[in-house]
């Protein structure tokens, strides 16, 4: 039977993008100079301005605004009258201490204070899902993969003026054909790229063909079926939060799976590792990964769940699809044998307290080389 997968991804300067990285700029600026930082930062981005709120508790004195600026130049928006400035934005700092509330639960677990376990508890209740798949090298979907790269490609010939008339924000879709839930093919591309107004919309299609799509997706996976819609509209001039407000942690699906596996809704940017939100989803998918590497499945997804103040996950979850070469009831056993899954654990056992979380924001938190709970281990 065949099908067809879309999955989506934006550049680093779409403006929800530009949020999140904001929000990971300053997780990363108080966890390098205190590592036990307890931050939860939202950033809105809006027509010449930002907004920075949410609660951080911390003994690191840091400079909000000027992280923002830089994190905004590091994109690469330089333009008030297309997208946004960074030497003349308006940024608007609110931020509180995390509430005495949740560090009761936090600091110390329902466990600890039953004296069953010394650890801290989760910081949120909530569910976590994590996936892999034998697709790809990387152990991801492909439709997700691709649009990554596709993506990261275009903020690439963007920086290197390779394509020199392109501004930060865009946007890709790829479509894939499976058969018998095996990709064989491209089916659609889509990307919309903001552009400078003087581009020939005709050029900018011819170089986006030759200079991104064809650089990146293999050639086998193209036919002369696959269809390209390269900025539908026919004008992108107009980007950033000029043309659209952002928001941190609206771009889930885009940060996991590309939609191909399940989420538990929480969002990652902005939140240390104390908030299962992220640290539960990295362990997830370093688990799941390692089930599929290690040839226990060829496709798995994985559930935990949490309770605020509880260290130990409520439950775990396993479903293979039917490519198990052992039983799931091993395989979880396993999880359970294997890992510690509180907070602590987690943490100590991918090394989350260290600023990492900036390289983590743009284009999929899974499947990129050099993070700790992308590793292969022999489990």
């Amino acid at each position: 039977m065949k099908k067809l997968f879309t999955s989506e991804s934006v550049t680093e300067g779409h403006p929800d993008k530009l949020c999140d990285y904001i929000s990971d700029s300053v997780l990363d600026a108080y966890l390098a100079k205190d590592e036990n930082a307890r931050v939860a930062c939202e950033t809105v981005a809006g027509k010449g301005e930002i907004f920075i709120t949410g609660e951080i508790s911390s003994t690191a004195e840091i400079d909000i605004e000027e992280i923002a600026r830089q994190a905004i130049k590091d994109i690469g928006y330089d333009d008030a009258n297309s997208d946004m400035d960074y030497r003349t934005c308006k940024i608007r700092v609110n931020v509180s201490k995390q509430s005495p509330d949740i560090a009761l639960g936090v600091d110390k677990s329902q466990e600890t204070k039953q004296g069953e376990l010394e650890s801290e508890g989760a910081g949120d209740q909530g569910i976590m899902f994590g996936f892999a798949c034998d697709e790809t090298e990387e152990l991801m979907p492909l439709p997700i993969s691709l649009a990554h790269k596709l993506a990261r490609t275009l903020a690439k010939v963007r920086k290197q003026n390779i394509i020199d008339y392109l501004r930060p924000d865009g946007k890709v879709q790829v479509t894939i054909e499976y058969e018998d839930d095996k990709p064989i093919r491209v089916d659609t591309i889509v990307v919309s790229t903001q552009h400078k107004s003087e581009i020939d919309l005709n050029v900018l299609k011819k170089d986006i063909k030759e200079k991104v799509i064809e650089e990146v997706v293999p050639k086998e996976l193209l036919d002369e079926k696959t269809k390209y819609f390269i900025n539908p509209t026919g004008r992108f001039v107009i980007g950033g939060p000029l043309g659209d407000s952002g928001l941190t942690g609206r771009k889930i699906i885009v940060d996991t799976y590309g939609g191909y596996s399940r989420h538990g809704g929480g969002a990652f940017s902005g939140k240390d590792a104390t908030k299962v939100d992220r640290s539960a989803a990295y362990m997830a998918r370093f688990i799941a990964k390692n089930i599929v590497a290690n040839g226990y499945a060829k496709k798995c997804e994985i559930q935990f769940s949490y309770a605020i103040g509880v260290a130990k996950p409520i439950s775990i979850y396993v479903d293979t699809y039917g490519t198990n070469t052992i039983p799931e009831e091993e395989i979880v056993n396993k999880i359970y044998e294997k890992f510690d899954l509180t907070p602590r654990g987690i943490i100590n056992y991918l090394e989350l307290r260290k600023p990492i979380y900036r390289q983590t924001t743009n284009y999929g938190h899974f499947g990129k080389e050099n993070l700790n709970w992308e590793k292969v281990i022999k489990f």
